[in-house]
This record gives C-alpha cells, sequence and structure tokens, in this order.
C-alpha cells in the first residue's frame, strides 16, 4: 500500500544530557529530513548519538532544543512530554517476541491492544504479512522453536501490522551471522517495496547502510553533528548484484573514509579522557 504520509523533519536537534550535574551535549544541532517512502540509514562512531536521535524520533526522549515534526506537526520540541505514537513504530536491537505467544498472537497484539482492530481484521491481516515474509506454517510456533532469522522478520511483521507512517529500526541485525543478515536485507528490500513506508534505519555496518538505504547521513564523534550525507542513487529492486556495481564501491569508499576519520577522533578523545 503506496502512502504519502510520513514525512520527517529533524529541525536544529540537540541533546544535552545531565549526569551527576554536568551538562554532557549528545546530539548538536542535527537538520535533516525523510522524504514519506523515503528510507535513510545513519552511521557514525559509537556514542555518537545515532540512538539518541532514533529515540527523540521516536518519543522516547525529550529534546532539548529544536524540534521534530511529522506530516508538518510537531511531534517532539523542549517542554513537550516524549510521547511514543502509533505513527511510529520501534524494532529494536534486542528481540522482543512474547514468548508465550504465536507467531501469529506476537503479530496481533499490537491492533487489538490499542483496538486498532478486530480479532477477524487482524487475524486476517497477520496471515496475510505472514505469508508475505514466507513464514506461512509457522503462525502456530512458539518463539523458541523458530530460528533468530525468523524472529527478526516477526518482529518487523508485528511493527508493520500496526499501520506505521516511520519504521524507525535501531541495528536490528547486529548480532547475527553474515549468511543470515544477508537473508534479512533482501527480506526488508523486499518488505519495503511492498508497503513503501518511511524508514530510519540504524547501523554500523556500512555496506548494509548502502545497500538498504536511499541516502546514508555519517555523524561525527560525540556532539554528533551530520558530517556528510550520501545519496545513494541506485536502482530498486536491489539484489546481491548491486554490491557488485562501481557505483556501489564508490559510495562505500566514501563512507569509510568519512567514517574512519570520525572513528579516529573519538579513539584519541578516549585515550586523552582515559590519560
Amino acid at each position: 500500500m503506496d502512502t504519502k504520509e510520513g514525512h520527517l523533519e529533524i529541525i536544529n536537534a540537540s541533546k544535552i544530557y545531565d549526569p551527576e550535574g554536568v551538562n554532557v551535549l549528545a546530539v548538536d544541532n542535527c537538520n535533516f529530513e525523510i522524504r514519506a517512502g523515503e528510507f535513510v540509514a545513519i552511521v557514525g562512531p559509537s556514542g555518537c548519538g545515532k540512538t539518541t536521535l532514533l529515540n527523540m524520533t521516536a518519543g522516547f526522549e525529550d529534546i532539548s532544543r529544536g524540534e521534530i515534526r511529522m506530516d508538518g506537526q510537531v511531534i517532539a520540541g523542549p517542554g513537550r512530554t516524549p510521547r511514543p505514537g502509533p505513527d511510529r513504530v520501534v524494532v529494536f536491537q534486542a528481540g522482543a517476541l512474547f514468548d508465550w505467544m504465536t507467531v501469529r498472537q506476537n503479530i496481533m497484539f499490537g491492533p487489538l491492544s490499542t483496538g486498532a482492530m478486530s480479532e477477524a481484521q487482524a487475524k486476517a491481516r497477520a496471515m496475510e504479512l505472514i505469508r508475505m515474509a514466507g513464514l506461512k506454517g509457522y503462525e502456530d510456533a512458539y518463539p523458541i522453536r523458530i530460528s533468530s532469522g525468523m524472529k527478526r522478520r516477526v518482529e518487523i511483521l508485528r511493527a508493520l501490522i500496526n499501520e506505521p507512517k516511520t519504521l524507525l529500526l535501531d541495528e536490528p541485525y547486529r548480532a547475527m551471522d553474515a549468511i543470515t543478515k544477508s537473508v534479512m536485507h533482501q527480506f526488508l528490500l523486499d518488505m519495503f517495496d511492498r508497503v513503501h513506508k518511511t524508514v530510519l534505519f540504524i547501523t554500523h555496518d556500512l555496506d548494509e547502510a548502502i545497500y538498504l538505504s536511499d541516502k546514508v547521513g555519517i555523524m561525527t564523534t560525540r556532539p554528533g553533528r551530520f558530517k556528510k550525507w550520501i545519496h545513494v542513487d541506485l536502482p530498486r529492486p536491489r539484489t546481491f548484484g548491486t554490491k557488485k556495481m562501481p557505483e556501489f564501491l564508490d559510495y562505500k569508499r566514501q563512507t569509510i573514509e568519512a567514517v574512519r576519520e570520525e572513528a579516529r577522533k573519538s579513539f584519541e578523545r578516549g585515550e586523552r579522557e582515559g590519560a
């Protein structure tokens, strides 16, 4: 289902933490937009504020300065109570399936708990998504009985059944082996081509960022700012052969150069602070 909704704007967004009475500027004056239906990845050295930025967008953390808008409406800003919303659904690093529920029950949980769908509607939509994800035959299985890749698919389906405008993914494939990760990349690309949701994707994997996204934002070491944006002009649908294209390799080279410089700065600062 195509959509014109899901236009995200991050405007002069900053985040200041106050541990033990000392202000720490974690994210500083970040500005970017994600057009409706666009896939954007953010990379950068550890501790640069990638996840903080995602959490502010999700409504899990307040914002110290600036604002975040969805389709022109302010959803986060100073003095506003952070509020998660059904228009923004997060898939976390750690698995979050309910062990006592089957695959289908896990997927149905959101719309049933909010009353957004009747049980019959939720069941029908869950089965539609299960078929799309290649999980037919596993709908009555419990999480302990399925592979890690299947669990990740179920978590993404559980997000999609809520019909969010924006899908926020925080390093969802970080702990996976290379083969499983490759399969999950193709699954996510296939689902993205079908449902056309706006996606904000946090990762440390540079190949992953380029392969999946329409543009890649590279953040500096703390305080996190955007150092560079790379617009990934590669045709869709994407396949494994995309990674062999000269354009892909050039995007990868640009990304590595930018991230390597920031990682070096982060390492040198760590040495100074630890001295």
